[in-house]
């Protein structure tokens, strides 16, 4: 399978590998397709007035669990004068060319920050056309006439026209080319908390997701890879397979084999009696841990591509003494409650997919190309799912089912066991920082050199147009909140048969690790309090204002308690500024605790603050359990852990109190998935320091701090 893409970083996150109906709850098949129908009046070619006055949106993006789909009703309501309930939302089909020159791509946290704008224009200009058609009904002037609870009112006469009665005469003049945006201080919808309205049809078990797609006469898959990196199907007992009930098919591919039976069951139980049996090129074989983050410790020796210059015209005075520290991050799984699945039928020369994708356009070109079919041939039917994080921004799970299916004559599922799944991942890249960092007699940065080595993501995609430096890696580092010195940093691509892809956090996330813990050290040895020593770093006011706003919530400046260690961390990303204060303990047993998180957020215009709420809840949950104990290992070029019992993530019970702040602000929207993920690790890390005067510069922080016991 030949998955290489040609394109940018901003064209893979925000462009076409990553950002595209009405919202229809409860969530079910995407049997609208958001046109506005005969008579309606289109805003664009994903947001319509329909003759009977409804508001049809077609989501441009795909929802995951982070709210998208509520907020962007939020927006379309706003504008529109609508309660967000009376908009109709489905899930779009992938159609790359209806969402141009959006992506339907969801990831980068762009969704947001990529919509707001065009949204707004698009609903503006329907409100506008429909105000102008009720003063043309009442030979009125337009400033008389005021939108409002899908109905345009006549301030003077009283007068009420609803918007189905408005839409033919709307829909016959043209739409206007501009309509003014409402203002932050005319808000009724947006920053006003909002229940999520796909939540009651996720309760009731309702929704759709990819994994519950049945289709008409559909047959369900089960599947094993080679578990070694790059290894083949050497052979297998089929006669075995075929005599477990309800058995239909025995597919082999060069590094899999897939049963297809009546029930899912009964296609597992065929595997396990395949007894498949894989081979594999000694070097794959003999793929160990040890060896392969060795290997990128290694890199960090070598010169690396120059990402960032110092500038020459920085002039500062001579370091007074020179702090030096090496930062290491492991292997991490996607690990999302929803495993892979895909549901394609292939047929008469066409073909039709239902699965849930974070690029629901690119993943049917992909499909497209596997097939060798136009892409006209082939329907994307995207469905919500249970997580992506990542995982499904690659299309990998739709070309294998796709090659499934134009091999057997009935629509399949291909579903993929948990450890299938754990095992055969894209995982977050293994990476090593080395700092080395000139402070003057106050402690603060004269000079900053940052060397990186790790899997490039963006060299898997790009192919040759990649030129040596992996702009996701460095991602946060041209931008840096502390900034008044010269600064160098180069990065050296170390591959591994260890496949690597994005992970919630992208970028950004391995930097603020490693640039926030290294910051903290400086602080120490400094001898000033560490967000004391931020703030004399940045002169930036979003970011002295969440620092500040935490410094005092979280009771940073108490007397604390023997055994409660305090870490913070900033960050700016995703147009939006971060800051956290993490509370931990270490028990009798070692086990580090997590007693409190405190987080204040300034993220631009608010959409729904229950929204940001929930994200960090979850972000500080996801992020916390990779950086306490999340770690994929390699023994004998195959992955070790294969399930939550080796996987370890959070449980209900370790979970901490989290607080959250919102700073109001009217600045653009910001991105909201993943800074929760980045900020949470290195305070993390840093409390840890507070609390045990040890600086653990690996992760998972339980075992590197079970390491320098």
């Amino acid at each position: 399978m030949d998955l290489t893409l040609n394109a940018s970083r901003r064209e893979m996150l925000a462009g076409s590998a990553l950002l595209g109906g009405a919202l229809l709850v409860p969530l079910t098949a995407c049997a609208a397709t958001g046109s506005p129908g005969k008579g309606g009046l289109a805003a664009n070619t994903w947001l319509a007035v329909t003759p009977d006055g409804k508001i049809a949106l077609a989501l441009p993006k795909t929802e995951m669990g982070q709210g998208i789909l509520t907020a962007i009703t939020m927006i379309a309501a706003e504008e529109l004068a609508v309660a967000p309930e009376a908009v109709q939302v489905t899930i779009a089909e992938g159609d790359a060319a209806r969402f141009a020159p959006l992506s339907q791509g969801t990831g980068g946290s762009t969704s947001i920050r990529e919509v707001w704008q065009p949204l707004r224009e698009a609903a503006a200009k329907a409100r506008a056309a429909l105000l102008q058609a009720a003063a043309t009904q009442w030979k009125a002037p337009v400033a008389d006439c005021v939108a409002h609870d899908g109905a345009v009112l006549h301030k003077p006469s009283g007068k009420v026209l609803t918007f189905a009665a408005l839409v033919p005469v709307a829909a016959a003049a043209p739409l206007p080319k501009d309509a003014p945006l409402l203002s932050p201080t005319e808000f009724k919808v947006l920053g006003k908390a909002q229940r999520r309205l796909d939540g009651a049809a996720k309760a009731r078990g309702t929704a759709e997701y990819g994994i519950d797609v049945i289709v008409p006469g559909m047959k369900f898959a089960a599947i094993a890879e080679c578990p070694i990196f790059g290894g083949k199907l050497a052979g297998l007992d089929e006669a075995a397979a075929k005599a477990v009930p309800g058995v239909d098919a025995v597919i082999r591919d060069d590094d899999a084999l897939m049963i297809v039976a009546g029930n899912t069951w009964a296609a597992r139980q065929a595997l396990i009696a395949a007894d498949p049996k894989w081979d594999a090129p000694p070097a794959a074989k003999g793929a160990q841990q040890a060896a392969i983050v060795g290997t990128v410790a290694a890199g960090l020796n070598q010169p690396g591509t120059v990402a960032i210059n110092a500038d020459p015209k920085v002039a500062l005075p001579a370091a007074t003494r020179t702090i030096t520290a090496e930062y290491h991050q492991s292997f991490l799984a996607h690990a999302t409650m929803e495993p892979s699945n895909c549901v394609a039928q292939v047929k008469d020369g066409a073909c039709e997919i239902w699965t849930g994708s974070q690029i629901p356009s690119d993943a049917r070109e992909a499909a497209a190309k596997a097939l060798g079919f136009p892409l006209e041939k082939v329907t994307f039917h995207n469905r919500l799912m249970g997580g992506g994080f990542g995982r499904r921004l690659e299309p990998d799970m739709v070309v294998r089912a796709v090659g499934l299916a134009r091999r057997v004559p009935w629509p399949v599922k291909l579903t993929w066991a948990r450890e299938q799944d754990m095992t055969h991942d894209f995982f977050r890249p293994a990476y090593a920082d080395r700092f080395t960092v000139g402070v003057d007699a106050a402690g603060r940065p004269v000079s900053w050199t940052h060397k990186i080595a790790g899997s490039s993501i963006m060299a898997r995609l790009m192919g040759p147009a990649f030129k040596g430096v992996d702009e996701d890696v460095v991602d946060g580092l041209n931008a840096p909140l502390y900034d008044g010195f010269p600064r160098t940093v180069t990065f050296q691509q170390v591959e591994s048969s260890v496949p690597t892809g994005w992970w919630r956090g992208v970028g950004p996330l391995r930097t603020a690790f490693a640039v926030e813990c290294m910051v903290d050290e400086l602080a120490n040895a400094a001898n000033i309090d560490p967000i004391g020593y931020r703030l004399q770093l940045t002169s930036d006011p979003r970011a002295r204002a969440v620092l500040e706003a935490v410094r005092k919530q979280s009771g940073w400046d108490d007397k604390r308690t023997p055994n409660s260690g305090l870490g913070v961390a900033v960050i700016h990303n995703w147009d939006t500024y971060m800051a956290a204060v993490a509370d931990v303990s270490v028990g009798a047993d070692r086990q580090i605790r997590i007693n409190r998180v405190t987080v204040a957020v300034d993220c631009g215009q608010v959409v729904n603050p229950s929204g940001i709420r929930a994200q960090i809840d979850s972000g500080v949950i996801f992020g916390g359990s990779a950086a306490l104990w999340g770690e994929i290992t390699i023994a004998g070029g195959a992955v070790e852990q294969s399930n939550f019992h080796d996987y370890r993530v959070m449980r209900m019970a370790e979970c901490p109190v989290i607080e959250t702040m919102i700073i109001d602000s009217h600045e653009k929207p910001g991105g909201m998935g993943e800074p929760p993920c980045a900020v949470i690790g290195p305070a993390l890390a840093n409390a840890l320091h507070a609390l045990t005067g040890k600086r653990v510069r690996s992760l998972p922080l339980q075992k590197g701090f079970e390491a320098l016991a």
